[in-house]
């Protein structure tokens, strides 16, 4: 065939995929109501955006993804420029507001370290401390991140950020040591291609931070099995840290054993084919080339199965130790955590979840889904041990029914490890590429023209732009009160330390409403904890100044016609200066913020 007809062919094939892909998006557009995601809905996001003008720039993010996709730019330094590409496309969301008021936890965690110090944290937590059913790790984190580089968000984001990039570094890596470099490359740019993930890249919660060290528990354990060494004890400290960011992840962990499993089972495989490599013939698969060469020149004596087995033990020795001392020092709070988690988070998953359709055709790019399906075939089919490893925290999420995209997003890393190995099938590494770019591109404008400014419209921005707006007036001390209603579905006092992320002076608050829901009603409540929540001793607790001149900020749910008395009196020789009342109209949680200044 001559040059010029396989370029023609490749061309055509690049134009189907990227019809193929402009399809699969007019499909989720046209069934976007089966989208039942609680934060980012199709339904929801794609209200008010201009369908004709969306098609246009999807036309035009195929185009990008095509000259990509034949460039040999990554090819250079394939994990630096990840890394860049990830960060980049991130710092793009930084502009959302913080979406969920489980913010207002991990921010009050984070300032007592920041205002108390590192001794105070680890004693008071759980105690002065609320700790709710979280884990300390990841506050800790955010706490020295104040302590070290100030109270800002944008620190936070960065971190976050950062954390997110050498997520997709550490897949492909995972991907490069499991099978081969683009395998590892492909994986790492599908992590991209999941627009959910880019509505909690920003936000101070711990769900990123978590992911991140979910993977590099399960790059570092491989690492662990194959060479040993300081490996068994990196591999220990990241295991630790996955197991006190968050309860969910030590069902995950459950990945370690199997990893263990397969790497003595594929050490077994190599030993017998070590013994017969006199005939110098290696079936493939199981092994890539690299595994090939190593057992025709590696001695039997170092493919000892036992090996493995004791750096296993080494890890989870290791590991057990530390955890054994932290969990003792804070016995009676995790148990009080777990029993909570049993009797109330458990059963509340099947009130809050989402479906499978939601999480894997509408917050991931279908092709993501559909290449991870295929690729469970072909791992079938080549009998490829080393598949189990990445298919297995997808696997329990179908069999645990975990249906909620935010407990769900923590295996993405997984899953675009199986949908690059899927990929493996096409032939042709230029439209291996341009598949992952246009998925990437495809699932990056979602994200940007839908969902980031439905995400700005949210009722919760008013909270993020009273504190700039106080930023803006320099306002060195704030006077907070919350009004609470009969509609209100969370408590107000949780809005408080949200503000104060946004802000610099220093907030005064008292919390003295006595208005709360049913008992019944806030047991069965997502959000419970807001109602247990304990007012930070920080905020001073009298909510009183003795300068006039300091500005005043009401919080209620929704516009108030009247104020409490005590709140009438402060607000005397006030004067309304700033309503913040966007409101969104599809959550019960609607915070209006009212800033009142002094009268000149």
């Amino acid at each position: 065939m001559s040059t010029d007809k396989k370029s023609a062919n490749k061309i055509l094939n690049c134009v189907l995929i990227a019809l193929i892909i402009l399809t699969i998006f007019f499909l989720q557009y046209i069934f976007r109501s089966a989208d039942d995601n609680r934060l980012t809905s199709w339904e929801w996001a794609f209200a008010r955006v201009d369908l004709t003008w969306f098609v246009v720039v999807l036309s035009l993010g195929m185009v990008a993804a095509y000259i990509i996709s034949r460039s040999h730019f990554f090819q250079r330094m394939p994990a630096t420029l990840l890394f860049l590409f990830a960060f980049v496309i991130s710092m793009l969301f930084w502009r959302e507001p913080e979406l969920l008021v489980d913010t207002s936890r991990y921010f009050t965690q984070a300032k007592h370290l920041e205002l108390y110090g590192v001794q105070y944290f680890f004693q008071e937590w759980g105690k002065g401390i609320f700790a709710w059913t979280d884990l300390p790790l990841v506050s800790f984190l955010y706490g020295l991140v104040f302590t070290l580089l100030g109270e800002s968000r944008l620190f936070i984001q960065i971190f976050t950020t950062v954390l997110f990039a050498l997520t997709c570094v550490l897949v492909y890596f995972t991907g490069k040591k499991l099978w081969d470099e683009e395998t590892g490359f492909l994986a790492g740019i599908l992590l991209l291609a999941m627009p959910y993930l880019f509505s909690q890249i920003p936000q101070m919660l711990i769900d990123v931070p978590t992911m991140f060290f979910l993977a590099l528990s399960i790059f570092t354990f491989l690492k662990a099995m194959e060479k040993g060494g300081n490996w068994v004890y990196f591999s220990s400290i990241a295991i630790f840290s996955t197991i006190f960011s968050k309860y969910s992840t030590w069902i995950m962990l459950s990945v370690l054993p199997v990893i263990w499993l397969v790497s003595m089972v594929q050490q077994i495989q190599r030993s017998a084919v070590s013994s017969q490599k006199s005939e110098y013939k290696i079936p493939h698969p199981p092994f890539t080339k690299e595994e090939q060469r190593e057992i025709l020149q590696t001695p039997n004596s170092k493919l000892r199965t036992q090996v493995i087995f004791y750096r296993g033990i080494s890890v989870l020795f290791i590991t057990g130790i530390f955890a054994a001392i932290v969990i003792s020092l804070k016995f009676d709070v995790i148990v009080q955590q777990l029993k909570l988690l049993q009797e109330y988070q458990a059963p509340g998953l099947d009130r809050w979840g989402e479906s499978f359709i939601s999480t894997f055709l509408f917050q991931v790019h279908p092709i993501i889904t559909i290449a991870a399906l295929y690729a469970v075939y072909e791992a079938f089919r080549k009998r490829d041990l080393k598949f189990v490893i990445i298919s297995w925290l997808m696997l329990l999420i179908v069999i645990l029914q975990i249906r909620r995209s935010r407990y769900v997003f923590v295996t993405f890393p997984m899953l675009s490890l199986m949908a690059a190995y899927g990929l493996q099938r096409i032939k042709t590494a230029e439209l291996r590429r341009f598949i992952a770019f246009g998925a990437v591109f495809s699932a990056l404008i979602v994200a940007i023209v839908a969902y980031l400014p439905f995400l700005q419209n949210m009722s919760v921005v008013n909270i993020s732009d009273a504190g700039m707006f106080l930023n803006s007036v320099h306002a060195e001390e704030i006077r907070v009160f919350t009004i609470p209603s009969d509609e209100t579905i969370v408590n107000l006092a949780v809005t408080v330390p949200m503000l104060d992320l946004f802000t610099v002076g220093k907030i005064s608050y008292r919390d003295d409403s006595k208005f709360s829901p049913p008992t019944e009603e806030i047991r069965e409540s997502p959000l419970r904890f807001t109602w247990e929540f304990q007012n930070p001793g920080y905020y001073g607790g009298d909510g009183k100044s003795s300068s006039r001149s300091v500005p005043v900020v009401v919080i209620s749910n929704g516009h108030i016609t009247t104020v409490p008395d005590d709140v009438a009196a402060t607000l005397k020789g006030y004067r309304k200066n700033k309503v913040f009342d966007t409101s969104d109209d599809l959550f019960g949680f609607n915070p209006f913020v009212t800033v009142y200044l002094p009268e000149k």
